[in-house]
């Protein structure tokens, strides 16, 4: 799975890592009046509750659901079944959509689509195949190129945006510089499920296939493969002759299938928040995680260039899994060179050893081997990190950079970075209205232009398959970090009060509904791109269609209609207003947020709830962007639901270790620091709907509970 860091720039992150004094736990139970809302006695303290009987009060039936679309007979079906499920959880509003990437205002010297054209997996953070200018294209120029691109997708013609460009009085360059916000903090790509993490490390190492910039599905390190009859078992062919290099660029070893048995077994072990997504999938490993003997496991190496897959079902997404990082290889004798072992018990008890197991540690490049198409040369977390060609690579035409080198960058001095880029040493920005930027490119000229740098180089930048979302913390257990910092200062009848109210639907619908994300994102983006990137759905609501006429509880949903558009049928179903499509604010909505509130007060009153309900919502002092979102979704909620009933409480957090740590660094749900966060999401791993809905799946099977608090 994928968890996606949203850049300070443009949104938020809220959650961290020290839990409350408690007392004895309040009985949980479910409230027959008023639908998923558990009846919980008010305390005397604060105390933590328990994780299972608020999820089962407030979610248990979406995983009833998600199973029942799981168990259906066809694709078409399951997809259907999925849609009432993801109406379900959009209706429970313990989270709301917020954005997807892209929709921005943009100036750029890269060509479009010249890095792999996927909406799931790793590949889109693949960068050997970038093509950069020494100059800005303009919007004539990327209009050309996506035109020539769109044809080539089609079958007419080829897309060869470097001809292009050379023919137009362009140089193109071979080194690229970009930026980071957070650090990997680990070199293991195996041994974690942050895109933090691994969008750098996914230009070390291949797959076993690998999405070109057409959207087509290519060989890798599996030259072939072929699938049986009955769908359950795939065998790979591994390229032959393919080496494992250090960091110095010295060749330690040959890549065989070995390497990748080894790969999914050290994945499974390290239990890193990928596991899940293979469970119930390939065979054997969930017997494996509960105890049982790898043997069974149906991922082996059955000679040393044959890799062979067994699964527990015909599974017709499994080919679109392999795109993600759970399916990487690792370099078997390196990795047992570092301390490495198999076995869940045994890795546990070698990995708490830090002086004899050595393998992937963030601070040395060369606790890591390579075999992809570029080398971890430095790496400095507080500063930059380098990668370097491997002249060795397999596929060496394919390479178009001498280098790529990632430079810190918090989002402390937006200016300084758009200057830079202006100046050439990045290759583009976007360019927003909290910043400046905008407001800056609308006026300046580059030298022997006519016209100002936005109306001569802006464009709109795509949107995608990513979705970030706001979440309510339906389970606080953090409310300061281990160092003091970004501390409440709620007091302990605010907390508990805070508690009760989002326990019940009708407030988190209140809350939700009263979200003006327009104007939220337009401090941003600017007024006239408020909605251009605004998501109202958790998966992308085009993500797939059905292929047939399919009829599912007496309604016929005819051939190609978009999974969103079964979302939206159930939603209006259960009589909700939402709407889901892209580009709008389809949650918004005041009077429908005062009525749910009112409702809910009446309730929570009753239970001993005093007014206001203090939220709490973290943000990054030094970021200019951050700090307006933060405000902007303050004056929202207090202007639509009054400030005698919800007062936002905006805590500061003054370095982005902070920032991160309450938030998209937190490790479950009981470490979130925060009451109501944004800007955390999503990206798909595979081309199925159950690679978003089963994140929010029940009991630590669903990655992303932690950030509504649970598990």
């Amino acid at each position: 799975m994928k968890k996606l860091l949203a850049l300070l720039l443009l949104a938020a992150m809220l959650l961290s890592v020290m839990a409350c004094v408690a007392d004895p736990e309040p009985e949980n139970n479910t409230d027959p009046e008023n639908n998923n809302t558990p009846t919980i006695d008010r305390p005397t303290s604060y105390v933590r509750a328990n994780d299972e009987d608020i999820y089962e009060a407030i979610l248990g039936e979406y995983t009833q659901l998600l199973d029942a679309a799981k168990a259906a007979a066809t694709i078409d079906e399951r997809f259907v079944l999925f849609a009432k499920a993801e109406a379900f959880l959009l209706d429970s509003a313990v989270m709301v959509p917020t954005t997807t990437q892209g929709g921005a205002y943009t100036i750029n010297r890269i060509a479009p689509h010249t890095v792999p054209y996927v909406q799931w997996g790793n590949d889109v953070d693949r960068l050997k195949s970038l093509v950069i200018s020494d100059q800005f294209l303009t919007k004539e120029e990327r209009a050309d190129l996506l035109a020539q691109w769109k044809a080539a997708t089609l079958g007419e013609g080829d897309y060869d945006p470097a001809a292009y460009l050379v023919g137009k009085g362009h140089t193109l360059k071979n080194i690229y510089k970009t930026t980071f916000a957070t650090a990997p903090v680990t070199l293991d790509w195996l041994n974690t499920s942050s895109q933090a993490d691994t969008e750098i490390t996914v230009n070390t190492v291949d797959g076993l296939v690998e999405y070109d910039n057409l959207n087509q599905m290519q060989p890798a390190l599996a030259e072939s493969w072929e699938i049986s009859e009955d769908g359950l078992t795939y065998t790979f062919t591994i390229r032959q002759g393919v080496k494992w290099y250090t960091a110095e660029g010295n060749e330690y070893a040959e890549l065989t299938a070995k390497d990748f048995e080894a790969g999914f077994h050290h994945m499974l072990d390290a239990a890193a928040g990928l596991e899940w997504l293979v469970e119930g999938v390939v065979a054997g490993v969930s017997d494996y995680l509960a105890g049982g003997e790898w043997a069974n496991v149906g991922y082996k190496a059955t000679d040393d260039y044959t890799l062979t897959v067994t699964l527990e079902a015909p599974t017709s997404y499994f080919m679109t899994m392999l795109t993600y990082s759970c399916f990487l290889p690792l370099c078997d004798s390196f990795y047992q060179s570092r301390g490495g072992v198999y076995g869940i018990e045994e890795y546990k008890a070698a990995s708490a050893n830090s002086e004899t197991y050595t393998y992937g540690i963030n601070t040395d490049v060369s606790s890591q081997v390579y075999c992809g198409p570029f080398r971890l040369t430095l790496f400095n977390g507080e500063s930059q990190i380098v990668v370097v060609k491997n002249e060795q690579y397999y596929k060496i035409n394919d390479v178009t950079l001498d280098s790529i080198t990632w430079i810190k960058d918090a989002g402390e001095n937006p200016m300084a970075t758009y200057n830079d880029v202006i100046s050439g040493v990045y290759a583009g920005t976007a360019l927003t209205e909290s910043t400046g930027t905008l407001k800056k490119a609308q006026t300046d000229k580059l030298e022997g232009d006519e016209d100002t740098i936005f109306n001569t180089y802006a464009y709109v930048s795509d949107t995608n398959s990513t979705t970030y979302f706001g979440g309510i913390n339906l389970n606080r257990g953090t409310f300061a970090l281990k160092n003091g910092a970004v501390a409440t200062t709620k007091k302990e009848a605010q907390k508990i009060d805070t508690f009760l109210a989002v326990q019940n639907k009708d407030f988190r619908q209140a809350l939700t509904f009263a979200f003006d994300r327009a104007k939220w994102n337009a401090v941003s983006r600017g007024a006239d791109l408020k909605a251009t990137n605004l998501r109202n759905m958790y998966t992308h609501p085009e993500f797939v269609s059905l292929s047939a006429d399919t009829t599912v509880d007496g309604k016929t949903f005819a051939a190609g209609t978009f999974y969103g558009e079964i979302v939206q049928y159930y939603l209006e179903q259960m009589g909700s207003h939402i709407q889901v499509q892209d580009q709008i604010d389809g949650w918004f909505n005041p009077e429908a947020a005062r009525t749910a509130f009112a409702k809910a007060k009446t309730e929570l009153e009753s239970k001993g709830v005093t007014f206001p309900i203090v939220i709490d919502v973290v943000y990054y002092e030094a970021s200019t962007a951050n700090v307006a979102q933060a405000q902007a979704f303050k004056r929202g909620i207090e202007s639509t639901l009054g400030v005698d009933n919800v007062m936002v409480n905006l805590v500061e957090a003054t370095t982005s270790d902070d920032y991160y740590a309450s938030g998209y660094r937190a490790s479950n749900g009981e470490a979130g620091n925060f009451d109501f966060f944004y800007g955390s999401g999503w990206g798909p791993d595979y081309g199925d709907p159950s690679t978003y809905l089963d994140t929010f799946l029940g009991y630590g099977a669903g990655y992303m509970t932690k950030v509504i608090g649970l598990f």
